[in-house]
C-alpha cells in the first residue's frame, strides 16, 4: 500500500499529541481531487481542533491543518474544472470529517479546491488564504459592507486586520484602525485612512473624533470585544461582527443597541458554505494576483516540525508572523524572503 508522510493525531491533545510519519495514501472519491501538498500553514484554530476546544467530528489518524497550497496529481472524470499539474489551494480542510492539510499528499472535495493565479509564490499564498477569506466573510457576508462606508479595524496590523483593511480599501470602504504607533505607517500604506494607536488611554475618544458621524462597522481581531464602547461608537444601523475572543463575557448595552437598531453578529468561518467560501476565493485570488494581498512575515518549517509550530503558536511567540510548513523537499531561495515582522496581536477566527 502506498503511504505519505504527514503531521497527524491519535488523540486530541497538546502539542506533543502530534507525530510525524507515515500514513496510507488518501484515497480520491468522484467527487474529490488528490493534490500534492507543497506547504500548508498554522492557524489558531488548528490548535483549538487539535486540543479539542473547538469541538468537530474528527476520524483518527487525523491529519491536522487546514490549509494548502500544492499541484493537481490525478482527477475523477467526473470532476471539471481541474487537470493535473494545475497549481491550486483550499482553506478549509480538517473540518467536519475531512482530513487535515499537512501531508504530502491530500484530497480535496472539488468545491473547496481553487486555482493559485500565475506568477503567484506558493509560500505567499498559503500565508494569506485562510485571513483572507476571514477577512472577505467578515466584512461582507456577516458585517453587509458597502462602498462608503466607515469602519474600524481593531488590531490592523496583523494578520486578518491587515486583510481586513485590503479588502475593506478595495471596495471603496474608509477604514480607521487601531495599532500600535510603530506599525502605524505599515496601516497606512495597507490603505487604511486614519490609524489610532489602541493603547493610548484615550483611544475611544479619538475614534469617536476620527468618526464624527459614528461607524458603519466594528470588528476587533484581537478579541478584546468591548462591546460597551464600540456600541457607542455605532452610527445608525451600525454592526459589530465577532471573529475571535472565545473566551470572553463582554457587557452587551442592550438599550443603546436596539435605539440604534444595530446588531451584533458571531462569525466562525468552519461554518462557511462552499458557495462563501468559493465567492471570497475570486476576490482572494485578483488581490493575490495584483501583489496587493501578501504576508508581512512568515516563516518556513519542515511538516516533521508541526509540534513545535503549535508549541510556538500556544506560547504567543508569533507576533503576526505566518508559520508555513513545507511538505514538499525543495527549497526555492525566493519563497525564503520575509518582511519585518508584525507586533500586533491577531487571533484567527475559527
Amino acid at each position: 500500500m502506498l503511504a505519505v508522510y504527514a503531521a497527524y493525531i491519535e488523540q486530541l491533545g497538546p502539542p506533543d499529541a502530534i507525530r510525524f510519519g507515515e500514513l496510507p495514501a488518501p484515497q480520491p472519491g468522484p467527487t474529490d481531487v488528490l493534490v500534492d501538498v507543497a506547504a500548508t500553514v498554522v492557524n489558531p484554530v488548528d490548535t483549538f481542533v487539535r486540543s479539542g476546544l473547538f469541538r468537530t467530528p474528527i476520524s483518527f489518524p487525523f491529519v491536522i491543518g487546514r490549509d494548502l497550497v500544492g499541484t493537481v496529481v490525478s482527477t475523477d472524470r467526473s470532476v471539471f474544472g481541474f487537470s493535473v499539474g494545475d497549481r491550486v489551494w483550499c482553506n478549509s480542510l480538517g473540518h467536519q470529517g475531512r482530513q487535515g492539510a499537512a501531508a504530502e499528499q491530500a484530497v480535496v472535495p472539488v468545491e473547496r479546491l481553487y486555482h493559485l493565479p500565475d506568477g503567484v509564490r506558493s509560500m505567499d499564498a498559503v500565508a494569506m488564504v485562510h485571513p483572507a477569506a476571514t477577512a472577505y466573510l467578515a466584512l461582507f457576508s456577516h458585517g453587509r459592507v458597502r462602498a462608503g462606508e466607515t469602519i474600524v479595524v481593531a488590531g490592523a496590523a496583523g494578520n486578518i486586520g491587515s486583510a481586513l483593511v485590503v479588502l475593506a480599501t478595495h471596495a471603496g470602504v474608509r477604514v480607521v484602525a487601531t495599532a500600535s504607533t510603530r506599525d502605524a505607517e505599515y496601516c497606512r500604506e495597507l490603505g487604511a485612512a486614519d490609524v489610532i494607536d489602541y493603547r493610548d488611554t484615550a483611544v475611544w475618544s479619538r475614534l469617536s473624533h476620527a468618526c464624527p458621524r459614528g461607524i458603519d462597522a466594528y470588528f476587533d481581531t484581537s478579541g478584546v470585544n468591548d462591546l460597551a464602547n464600540a456600541v457607542d461608537l455605532l452610527a445608525f444601523r451600525g454592526r459589530i461582527v465577532l471573529l475571535a475572543g472565545a473566551k470572553t463575557r463582554p457587557v452587551l448595552p442592550a438599550g443603546e443597541l436596539y435605539m440604534k437598531d444595530g446588531s451584533v453578529v458571531g462569525f466562525v468561518i468552519s461554518h462557511a458554505t462552499t458557495a462563501e467560501l468559493a465567492e471570497a476565493a475570486n476576490t482572494i485570488n485578483q488581490l493575490l494576483a495584483s501583489g496587493q494581498l501578501r504576508p508581512r512575515n512568515r516563516h518556513l518549517l519542515p511538516l516533521a516540525e508541526a509540534a513545535e509550530a503549535h508549541r510556538r503558536m500556544e506560547k504567543g511567540e508569533l507576533h503576526g508572523t505566518r508559520l508555513v510548513l513545507r511538505a514538499d523537499s525543495e527549497h526555492s531561495p525566493a519563497d525564503q524572503v520575509s518582511a519585518p515582522s508584525s507586533t500586533s496581536a491577531d487571533l484567527c477566527s475559527r
